[in-house]
């Protein structure tokens, strides 16, 4: 994935994280404001009930208006204008205070109408004050006056947090599952950034290689030319030995710096009209001779007519390569192996009688640095690189590549080219 990619899913990321903490805000104060008025509603209707039951008891009549006034958030005035038994204000109270579901402590006390002045007030825990257990007898009547009295709640907002409990439960998820996804985002940053790091410094490394590979080329050509070398056949050997090595050097070297290339987006195709069978012809001319100490065979099925495709000249050649090499170096017995060109597709496949591939391994095949795990042994030395190369190619023509295989049998690997 290219770093502006990444960029842009992380700001998605945080678009969306910032969408769903609004959201989730919103909701959870939207909430808070629904359960704020419920309460103001049930304490109105158990205060206009209260005041009722009082007119009632003393056989008066209450104010044709603003009888109960929210002076504020947890604080109630109830103008009734008329005498007060605390005994029986209080029983009302924790009757019709239950009778509404406020099961919450509450304060109430009794004003002179005329002073303004408090004449009475008492705390009421509901954990201890019931219908059962109220004060009767006890507190004081006030009459021949008249008076009002006001109500307060001084854990209404516990009382509100409470009843949201699952709310604020889902909402706490929500912010730790953003909390989670905030910290794993700048991991995978911090990791990428250790990641480009890394390739780049592998990367420079490899193209260091360039030079001394180049070097020992033409020192190895200026030998071979030699008429000492020519007419020792021992030191003739060494010296295609090591020409043998420094191409199998330069060529992994290669194809690091193309899968770096590729990985950049910096990868140029040269399209052209290529002829499909000439090349896989001659790659799997240049093959028998490898195959040969092995008593193997490679088998060409062919259309009569000649197979075109477009397609980068060089990089067609090196993924046909790296699949019959695979094909070759993963042989079970005596190594088998079957090419077929169809013009109809057209496509191109590539059968073995190999060791197989376990299908839980099939679908990382062409990740980077794959390779088949066959515990602390790898009898076939590589890096994990063809394959992944082969893909990369594929998916910049716009080729589709798909592998069958099965364990002890064989694989099949068939690329389908663009028309």
């Amino acid at each position: 994935m290219t770093n502006s990619s990444i960029r842009k899913l992380l700001i998605l990321g945080a678009l969306l994280v910032s969408a769903i903490i609004f959201i989730q805000g919103y909701w959870t104060y939207r909430n808070w404001q629904l359960k704020d008025i419920a309460f103001n509603q049930q304490v109105h209707i158990a205060l206009r009930k209260v005041a009722t039951k009082l007119a009632a008891y003393n056989e008066t009549k209450l104010p044709k208006q603003n009888i109960i006034q929210r002076i504020s958030s947890n604080y109630y005035a109830v103008n009734i204008n008329d005498e007060i038994d605390a005994n029986i204000l209080e029983d009302f109270l924790i009757r019709e205070f239950e009778a509404q579901s406020l099961n919450t402590d509450f304060e109430y006390a009794v004003y002179d109408c005329t002073s303004d002045e408090m004449v009475y007030g008492n705390y009421c825990d509901i954990g201890e004050r019931t219908t059962e257990n109220t004060n009767e007898g006890v507190l004081p009547k006030f009459s021949n006056l008249e008076y009002y009295f006001v109500v307060t709640f001084p854990s209404k907002e516990s009382v509100i947090l409470r009843s949201m409990g699952q709310s604020i439960l889902f909402t706490s998820i929500t912010l730790l599952a953003l909390g989670f996804f905030i910290y794993s985002s700048f991991i995978i940053l911090r990791q990428k950034r250790l990641s480009e790091m890394q390739k780049d410094f592998i990367n420079n490394m490899t193209h260091e290689f360039k030079t001394p590979i180049s070097s020992m080329k033409i020192a190895a050509d200026v030998l071979a030319n030699s008429p000492n070398i020519q007419s020792n056949e021992r030191l003739k050997k060494y010296v295609e030995i090591i020409k043998n090595q420094n191409i199998r050097l330069n060529s992994q070297v290669e194809k690091v710096l193309d899968i770096a290339r590729i990985e950049k987006d910096a990868l140029k195709l040269n399209f052209e009209k290529v002829n499909l069978t000439e090349i896989v012809t001659e790659i799997i001319e240049s093959f028998k001779l490898k195959i040969s100490p092995t008593d193997g065979k490679i088998e060409l099925i062919k259309p009569d007519v000649q197979i075109f495709v477009e397609a980068d000249k060089l990089h067609l050649g090196n993924v046909i390569y790296n699949i019959l090499d695979n094909s070759i170096k993963y042989y079970k017995d005596t190594p088998i192996i079957t090419v077929i060109l169809d013009e109809k597709t057209p496509s191109l496949s590539i059968e073995d009688n190999g060791i197989g591939i376990p299908n839980e391994h099939l679908y990382n095949l062409f990740n980077k640095f794959f390779r088949v795990p066959t515990g602390n042994i790898h009898n076939v030395k590589g890096f994990g690189l063809g394959l992944y190369y082969v893909k990369n190619i594929c998916d910049a023509h716009k080729w589709k590549i798909d592998v069958q295989s099965k364990e002890n049998v064989g694989t099949t690997f068939t690329i389908k080219f663009e028309k």
